[in-house]
């Protein structure tokens, strides 16, 4: 294992590379795009993931990885031997998206950047992983610790990371450490996940619905009332807390009540006490906004995260952070409460990053940039050989 007096020359000498595996990976500009439409035109709303995983998996076949296989929980595994093999090393993005096959998956290429469903939420971190095996092989490198990719399944939504927890829990492969691969923002550095709770209010008024009786009103106006009250719920500063509505869907037409509606939420907090305590007093207010109009609401609440991760002293962070910091882009430190959850969880050192700049065009369309992309290929790729070479290990 490398000194902590060792590590600074070495982590310098990979830093420089860092402009020749960016040219490296623009060499492999036609495949890196060829596999960004190939997986992005595959629709995968979570649970039905297969089509894309197998078509991942096909290309780490024809790339030369081992055990290329979907497991119980769909999620897409294959494996590059290292030639020590003594260590292995986890590389896991999620395959799932928010959008079925009603919305349409094309993808527009320009030359300087790509547009579609999905494509800076992760379509293009599932083609960095598709084309990686081929970038190191370019550039010469041969790790000696096992890499082993992971597509994983069921992940957002209601998946609430259901498919990265199976392969923790089920893998015979002992994992040394973890890099959890993200579309955007490059720069992005996440090394703790922060406490989380996800889920609905429905409200239905029933056909027997009292419309005489004081408060009546539609499934609008009663979603409305629970809004309002939400929004009065106080935040602290510290311990930081926010609490993020994200959609609301009700009714069907200009000249009908809506007699149905649900809004989707998401509850974020540094405490684990606190965001128990905001989800406590949704609980209330859903109770006593039904109550009083005669609606029937009920709060669902699916998918909840533990704050925890590794110190910003650990030298995976530290590593992490000095790469990052040479890309020349903004370092962007911020929780997580993807993949990376997971394996804290299962108190693996894992920090997750960012690939490319880009963001949402609409509700349904994203944007990637394409050059960014080649320096955040060059990322993964510098970080796989100092996890590899012992620099990020707590001494």
């Amino acid at each position: 294992m490398t000194g902590p007096k060792d590590q600074k020359p070495l982590l310098e000498m990979l830093v420089r590379g860092l402009s020749e595996r960016a040219a490296a990976a623009e060499a492999l500009r036609e495949q890196l795009l060829a596999n960004l439409v190939l997986v992005g035109e595959i629709p995968a709303p979570t649970f039905n993931e297969a089509a894309r995983v197998d078509a991942l998996l096909l290309r780490w076949s024809e790339s030369g990885l081992l055990n290329c296989a979907r497991d119980a929980m769909g999620n897409g595994v294959g494996v590059l031997p290292g030639v020590e093999g003594r260590r292995s090393i986890l590389l896991a993005s999620h395959a799932d998206t928010a959008f079925d096959d009603t919305v349409d998956h094309a993808i527009s290429l320009q030359p300087d950047s790509v547009t579609g469903v999905g494509v800076a939420e992760n379509a293009t971190a599932l083609a960095a992983i598709a084309t990686l095996p081929a970038l190191l092989e370019h550039l010469g490198i041969r790790l000696k610790s096992n890499l082993v990719f992971l597509a994983a399944g069921r992940s957002v939504g209601r998946g609430n990371l259901e498919g990265v927890r199976h392969f923790l829990a089920n893998t015979s492969i002992p994992l040394h450490m973890g890099l959890c691969i993200e579309g955007t923002p490059l720069g992005r550095l996440s090394y703790q996940s922060i406490g989380m709770r996800r889920g609905e209010i429905h409200c239905r008024v029933p056909a027997e619905y009292d419309w005489t009786r004081f408060g009546a009103s539609g499934a609008v106006l009663t979603i409305n009332q629970v809004i309002s009250r939400i929004a009065a719920i106080p935040l602290p500063r510290r311990p930081a807390a926010s609490i993020v509505l994200g959609s609301l869907e009700a009714g069907h037409t200009y000249d009908h009540v809506a007699m149905q509606a649900v809004m989707r939420f998401e509850l974020l907090s540094e405490s684990p006490d606190l965001v128990q305590q905001i989800s406590a007093q949704f609980a209330d207010i859903v109770a006593e906004v039904g109550a009083q109009s005669g609606a029937h609401l009920d709060l669902d609440i699916f998918a909840q995260r533990e704050p925890g991760g590794i110190p910003i002293g650990h030298p995976l962070v530290r590593v992490g952070r000095h790469i990052v910091e040479s890309l020349g882009v903004p370092l962007r430190i911020a929780p997580d409460t993807g993949e990376l959850a997971a394996l804290i969880d299962r108190k693996i050192p894992a920090i997750s990053i960012g690939l490319t700049t880009g963001g949402s065009v609409d509700d349904e369309h994203d944007q990637a940039q394409i050059r960014p992309l080649y320096l955040g290929l060059a990322q993964v790729v510098t970080l796989l050989l100092a996890m590899d070479g012992g620099l990020c290990d707590e001494v």
